[in-house]
């Protein structure tokens, strides 16, 4: 059985790539010959772009595999894999690493951050996170509700809130985290090169303790994961869009 299912991911994997590259190379030549000033200037982020067409088109494998229950096997291989190769000291780091990824702390850190943008007089950044994050609580709620997907009863667990997709602590940290790390090198540039691996990590680390303690699936974190970078790497480029589109509008006489 696992042998199909890995053969299947594989097989998806390869028509993922080839169709992503087509998307690419399609978004390429449109970009040359542009016209419009905002739609040049939105094709000029075609990395930002096939980034967005990535966390889609997985993300929607993820979601189709979820809803149709193809993702057993492997999500059932993965978990008991982790909790094989996982000591009693790691599951103490990661219960540490989870508690980031709680409301508890983001939304407080949201309030805070937010209010600290507009008071700055960083407007965009403050509407980048706030817009963010309450459409990855939103989205996480609507998700559970509609999806209803019982959580993993591997070993014993602690008990969280909600059905098992997506994963709210993952979404939610990869909101709060992409959204801050746009803003942080939108203002201060240089700092790209700290704030985007930092955020990557913190990612990584809050996805990979909602396995190691066994309260979700696999595929509930990896959803999560492209749904939390999609939204506000998505609302970014939608400001851009709408920053030169007023731009390119010529100003009364």
């Amino acid at each position: 059985m696992y042998s199909i299912a890995y053969s299947a991911f594989i097989f998806d994997s390869v028509k993922l790539t080839l169709f992503i590259s087509c998307a690419y190379l399609a978004l390429n030549a449109y970009g040359r010959h542009a016209k419009t000033p905002w739609l040049r200037a939105l094709a000029s982020r075609r990395f930002a772009l096939v980034v967005l067409l990535i966390l889609l088109v997985v993300g929607g494998k993820v979601f189709e595999d979820v809803v149709t229950q193809e993702s057993g096997p492997i999500d059932t291989a993965i978990l008991w894999f982790i909790r094989d190769n996982t000591t009693p000291a790691m599951v103490g780091f990661f219960t540490v690493v989870t508690a980031s990824g709680a409301g508890k702390f983001l939304a407080p850190a949201t309030l805070l951050l937010s209010v600290w943008f507009f008071a700055t007089r960083h407007r965009r950044e403050g509407m980048l996170l706030t817009a963010s994050m309450v459409s990855a609580w939103l989205g996480t709620y609507t998700l559970k509700v509609l999806v209803d997907r019982t959580r993993p009863e591997l070993w014993s667990t602690a008990w969280y809130w909600g059905s098992s997709f997506p994963s709210g602590h993952t979404l939610s940290t990869a909101a709060f985290a992409t959204a801050v790390a746009l803003g942080t090198a939108r203002i201060w540039p240089r700092s790209r090169f700290a704030a985007l691996p930092l955020a990557v990590l913190w990612i990584c680390l809050v996805a990979l303790s909602r396995l190691v303690l066994g309260v979700h699936w696999p595929s509930d974190v990896l959803a999560a994961v492209c749904l939390g970078v999609f939204i506000p790497l998505f609302i970014s480029v939608l400001f851009d869009a709408r920053q030169y589109k007023l731009a390119s509008v010529p100003l009364a006489k």
